[in-house]
């Protein structure tokens, strides 16, 4: 799945949306420490209160929601996995008896209890549902519009939610007037910031794909391995940080530990231009032959093929590794490019890098910027400091 893709299943979840139907959803309650469930509950979506469905629509939208690579997944399922949460979701997708249903999802409970127990309280939510998405090709003869043929896309998404303790508050009583505390013993589930989730099938550019699932964490770059490994019994993710670091390894290794920021900032953008060339595409990757090219494209010094190529099989022992092209490059249009001094530590977008140089002035090494109009600060314009030098001089 691209983004676009995740995009599309995202948007589907509001209230009144017609292409949307939300079957059933099953919530089981975990105990901390003992992870034992001490509750599960599966009733018709419709039958929830107009409050809980919104709550439950952003809920889910949070699952759905991130950077892929960073926070969202696409897994491919191992194979001959004894006991295969592959085949339990599919045959979980086929049920038609809600109790079928259920039993396949506390399979997958079952799954999540066999590693560390919580530190708190954990609800999982699962929902079976399904979508219709208008088809990209439109029959001319017959005049269709591109509403008049849909996709239907059955699904589970699950989302697990950490629970915590309420509040303690002080309430004033109208009627008695009088101050009460607040004597509220019963947890709050947090469907703000669920803590993992996945989407089951993967879907791409209008087709499920059984083979896949989009498992989703709730801190960036950071997976949980028993819920990948044991719980969907997927083959291992690489975040993008990882790919970045791999990156950035080989490069000091063939350039040495010290750059120029124009040959860092070439660097960024050679990889840059894979990326926008394979937008439509995809995801572009690049393997040591590529990276190598990058580098002589770019402007690093000894980039030569046999050189790369070591750096890379020290650092990844395995020459057929490919790197995601789109994790590699620092995000464009934020200030992912960090800068770290003794005085100040500063930030900028990957394409100003070109405009920073390192250079010993008087005899002290100086970091400048190259700008195109006077610098304000705190609302004051500074004044550059050969014209400033003049203006001491002549008085």
């Amino acid at each position: 799945m691209n983004k676009k893709d995740v995009a599309n299943v995202r948007k589907q979840f509001k209230a009144d949306n017609d292409r949307l139907t939300i079957h059933e959803i099953f919530n089981v309650y975990i105990m901390k420490e003992t992870n034992e469930i001490y509750h599960h509950q599966s009733m018709p979506f419709e039958m929830l209160e107009a409050e809980q469905q919104e709550l439950f629509y952003q809920n889910f939208k949070k699952v759905l929601t991130g950077q892929l690579d960073e926070k969202l997944f696409e897994l491919k399922f191992k194979r001959d996995v004894e006991n295969s949460s592959q085949l339990i979701l599919h045959q979980g997708l086929l049920a038609q008896e809600t109790d079928a249903w259920k039993a396949d999802m506390l399979k997958l409970v079952e799954k999540m209890l066999s590693g560390d127990p919580y530190d708190v309280d954990i609800v999982v939510t699962f929902i079976k549902a399904e979508f219709r998405d208008p088809s990209k090709q439109v029959s001319e003869e017959a005049k269709e519009s591109s509403h008049d043929k849909m996709y239907a896309h059955p699904f589970i998404l699950c989302s697990v939610n950490k629970t915590q303790d309420p509040k303690k508050e002080l309430l004033f009583d109208y009627v008695e007037k009088e101050f009460k505390y607040n004597i509220v013993v019963d947890p709050v589930i947090n469907l703000q910031a669920p803590i993992s989730g996945f989407l089951f099938p993967a879907i791409t550019d209008n087709a499920s794909d059984v083979n896949h699932v989009l498992y989703s964490t709730g801190k960036a770059n950071a997976l949980n391995e028993h819920f990948i490994d044991d719980v969907l019994n997927a083959e291992e993710a690489v975040t993008a940080e990882e790919d970045k670091a791999v990156f950035e390894e080989v490069l000091k290794r063939v350039a040495g530990e010290q750059i120029n920021t124009r040959t860092l900032s070439n660097v960024y953008e050679e990889v840059n231009r894979v990326v926008e060339e394979h937008e439509e595409e995809e995801a572009p990757t690049l393997d040591y032959k590529d990276i190598g090219q990058v580098f002589e494209n770019s402007g690093v010094k000894e980039a030569n093929p046999e050189k790369v190529q070591e750096a890379f099989k020290s650092i990844i022992d395995d020459e057929s590794y490919e790197l995601k092209a789109s994790s590699v490059v620092p995000k464009s249009n934020s200030k992912s490019i960090k800068i770290k001094t003794k005085v100040a530590d500063i930030a900028l977008k990957p394409e100003d890098l070109k405009y920073v140089r390192q250079t010993i002035v008087g005899g002290k090494l100086n970091l400048m910027i190259e700008v195109e109009e006077n610098t304000v600060v705190e609302g004051f314009e500074m004044i550059p400091e050969a014209l400033m030098q003049k203006a001491e001089d002549e008085q």
